[in-house]
């Protein structure tokens, strides 16, 4: 199984922010999701004109994870100009797999903003536990 550290998962983050498709916001996102199992799964944002079908760099890299088997992710660090934090949707959709997820901010120079926990980020989640009977 692969580890990889903060700075190698930051690193990953920031190369795949380069392939954003970012014509109208300029704001380029990239995100590496470290599975359990040690794969790693990176994604950009990718716009669209009519912006509803926008999405952004993390679920693009959960997309891609869960196309392919995964279910439980360990960490996943996030690049942005400033180091911005993930988006509503995107943090409920993380927290569907992976409440206590690692979540790294970093901006695109590679300097780490906040290391924290989804849970901290998405208080009170909703998630499958809910939807149990």
């Amino acid at each position: 199984m692969a580890t990889f550290s903060d700075q190698q998962l930051v690193a990953a983050a920031i190369a795949a922010s380069q392939h954003a498709y970012i014509p109208y916001s300029r704001y380029a996102v990239g995100a590496a999701l470290l599975a359990s199992d040690g794969t790693l799964y990176t994604g950009c944002n990718v716009e669209s004109a009519s912006f509803s079908p926008t999405i952004c760099a993390e679920r693009t890299a959960l997309v891609k994870a869960v196309s392919e088997g995964q279910r439980e992710f360990t960490a996943v660090a996030v690049a942005t100009r400033d180091a911005g934090s993930p988006c509503g949707v995107c943090r409920q959709l993380l927290y569907e797999f992976s409440p206590s997820l690692t979540v790294i901010l970093t901006d695109l120079d590679g300097n780490i903003h906040l290391t924290t926990m989804l849970d901290e980020l998405l208080p009170h989640g909703f998630g499958p536990v809910n939807m149990k009977e």
